[in-house]
């Protein structure tokens, strides 16, 4: 039993009904299989797998890093509520625990105005999609939801998952992962196998992840997609939507090695991780770099239907592939895969680890802000040599490959057919060598080191003097570097994520924006206002990664649908110089200096899909308007909280009200509760629902 508990149904029609809304409103119409597949070394189809990161520190990442580098999309942890147990170790979020979209890495708002981020940033948003099975350990997930029986959850019933009728092991468990059947049916590491053969469960799982993709999503890595038979696969994709875009959802699927099934039988349903990739990657690097010649004759899987990767969360911890823990070799990796004209490339950045086990960085188990400049981090895309290379991956486009050139174990150089030149040293010296580039004559600007240093092509050839263990590329002599530029090659950050927290009732049609003093914010401009998101409404929000150590001024404006703009009539609003990630919370036309705090906790046990809301008699706290109530988070459920901006020395009377998933509003029976406030801040209240 649970809790929370919802019935399939019931969340089959709220998803559905949510995504059949946001379609209308783009045009968009259900698309049947084949799902969408990345271009081929195009402009924009660089990965970058943050990989738990939390959904602040990605929008601020897509807004400073991604966008500006080229990037053309980012992968994130899996969505989903997971299992939440008292060493928050990382695999907790691929046991889930519900499909509601409020996680260790935030919540559905922050969620919603992440993936609005990075499409303002010009990035896609793929998620890990854990649709083979749910939960194996009993407890309390990250929402709140409650298990007591693995096979019970929100959405599922026994009934839902294979059992000793489709799997002949006697714990049900995979025992033989060369038995085809075991593979599909039984449970992987006792984690209950859903049956995608049936089309109630099919019908479940679209809703689950059409319920992201009317959310912005643009496409899905199929964890454990080999657990799951390939036709079962190609009916769920059948029944998702569109992305919001009008395009079919972008499908990547982790094949992991073994004897069955074969990668091959999945390319009808998406690209597959190719792990052989990686694992040559590793050879030739901890070996002969000559090797690397010989790649596309290698075993490695077909350009058109790959997805190539250096290493993922899986293989850094197992040994399987080159990791952080590597130095200059994976770095040089990195770079070799964005020269090489194969499939489409990832970039993978996270957390650096002493156990394979370990948590993230956490709170309570909720990840914290990533922060790139401190050793707990490693940030590999925005390393200055991957930053130029994305650049270069990008300007090369589908040229092919030419003049390849192996000058020893350690040097190897080539070009993509005239349009840039690439040579890596893996050795412990620096290497002078000679290079046909394939280059026209001139002097090109190196962008493994950001431009500081140049190559000088005659005749088609050129003398590159190669760093020990680094690379030099060039395509462009005009090449500027966008991000990152004059600083070291680790990954380090001249910006800050400000999360800008705005509580603003509005009219249908009109948005709330912020506006300040600096570049990153439109210099005043209106006309290049950063856009906040509605997914908290009335509380509007957005990150923004603005210049690291320096102070700004800022101020919110609304625009309605003909352009019209209104600014808040209180002053100027100011932020201070940070060095780390930071939060501005405010309300609208409270101006600071008038402001002050207070956090709002309120116990109250709820259905899956019903919120708890605040709402009062003064306007920053809905002037009793349950519309414009103000959501709390149920981070520490069954507890709801929320620092909430409101005016000092005032009186005012609030009240708590619960919202189910159909907009249905229950008042908290009783009096309405009374607070002052005075002239300093951080004030709290704690109440119990009534």
């Amino acid at each position: 039993m649970t809790t929370r508990h919802r019935s399939p149904g019931v969340l089959r029609r709220t998803v559905t009904a949510a995504a059949a809304g946001a379609l209308a409103l783009a045009g968009a119409v259900a698309l049947p299989a084949p799902p969408a597949r990345a271009e081929t070394t195009v402009k924009g189809d660089v990965i970058a797998n943050l990989w738990e990161w939390n959904w602040t520190s990605v929008a601020a990442e897509c807004t400073g890093v991604l966008g500006p580098a080229g990037y053309g999309a980012v992968q994130v942890a899996p969505p989903s509520e997971s299992l939440k147990q008292p060493a928050f170790y990382w695999w907790d979020a691929y046991q889930p625990y519900s499909y509601d979209l409020d996680s260790r890495f935030g919540t559905e708002a922050q969620f919603a105005a992440m993936v609005g981020a990075c499409h303002a940033a010009g990035v896609k948003v793929y998620t890990d999609a854990v649709v083979n099975h749910t939960a194996a350990q009993t407890g309390t997930g990250y929402h709140g939801t409650t298990l007591s029986n693995k096979y019970v959850t929100p959405e599922w019933s026994r009934g839902d998952y294979h059992d000793a009728s489709d799997c002949p092991t006697s714990d049900l468990t995979v025992q033989d992962y060369g038995n085809l059947t075991q593979v599909q049916n039984c449970e992987l590491l006792g984690l209950p196998d859903l049956r995608t053969g049936s089309d109630s469960v099919r019908a479940g799982i679209a809703d689950f992840l059409n319920s992201q993709l009317a959310l912005g999503v643009d496409g899905f890595r199929i964890d454990a997609a080999k657990h799951i038979p390939a036709a079962d696969l190609a009916a769920i994709e059948s029944k998702l939507t569109a992305t919001t875009a009008g395009a079919a959802p972008y499908v990547f699927q982790e094949v992991y090695p073994g004897s069955t099934p074969q990668p091959a039988d999945y390319y009808p349903t998406g690209d597959v991780l190719d792990f052989t990739y990686a694992g040559r990657l590793k050879s030739a690097f901890q070996g002969s770099v000559g090797d690397l010649a010989n790649l596309p004759s290698s075993g490695i899987l077909p350009a058109a239907d790959s997805v190539s990767f250096v290493t993922n969360h899986d293989t850094e911890r197992n040994g399987l592939h080159l990791s952080y823990k590597d130095g200059d070799a994976y770095r040089l990796a990195n770079l070799f895969q964005l020269a090489y004209k194969w499939s489409t490339p990832t970039v993978y950045a996270s957390w650096q680890w002493t156990q394979s086990d370990q948590a993230p960085p956490n709170s309570g188990g909720f990840v914290t802000a990533t922060d790139c400049s401190a050793s707990t981090w490693y940030c590999l895309d925005r390393d200055i040599g991957v930053i130029g290379m994305v650049a270069w991956h990008n300007a090369t486009g589908s040229a092919a490959v030419s003049d390849w050139q192996t000058k020893s174990s350690s040097v190897i150089g080539f070009g993509r057919s005239g349009a840039g030149f690439f040579a890596l040293n893996n050795g412990s010296s620096a290497q002078s060598q000679s290079f046909t580039t394939g280059m026209a004559d001139g002097t090109y600007k190196n962008v493994v080191d950001g431009g500081a240093s140049t190559v000088t092509v005659s005749g088609g050839s050129a003398t590159i003097t190669l760093p020990a263990r680094s690379a030099v590329a060039f395509f462009d002599s005009s090449y500027t570097c966008t991000v990152g530029c004059g600083e070291p090659g680790g990954g380090g950050s001249s910006t800050v994520g400000a999360t800008f927290e705005s509580y603003a009732s509005t009219t249908p049609g009109t948005d709330v924006y912020v506006v300040g003093s600096i570049a990153a914010l439109g210099g005043w401009d209106p006309a290049k206002a950063v856009r906040l998101f509605a997914g908290g409404y009335p509380v509007w929000s957005a990150t923004v990664a603005v210049p690291a150590g320096t102070a700004f001024a800022y101020k919110y404006l609304k625009k309605d649908a003909a352009g019209n703009v209104t600014w808040e009539s209180n002053a100027n609003r100011s932020a201070p110089a940070a060095t780390s990630a930071l939060t501005l919370r405010n309300s609208w036309n409270v101006a600071d200096a008038d402001a002050t705090d207070v956090t709002f906790a309120e116990t109250a046990t709820t259905a899956s899909g019903t919120s708890v809301y605040v709402v009062g008699s003064i306007a920053s706290l809905g002037s009793w308007n349950p519309a414009d109530a103000i959501p709390l988070s149920a981070q520490t459920y069954p507890t709801w909280r929320r620092l909430v901006i409101v005016p000092r020395n005032t009186a005012f009377a609030y009240k708590y009200l619960k919202k189910d998933a159909a907009g249905n509003v229950t008042w908290e029976s009783g009096t309405n509760r009374a607070y002052t406030t005075g002239g300093s801040s951080g004030y709290s209240v704690s109440d119990t629902w009534k």
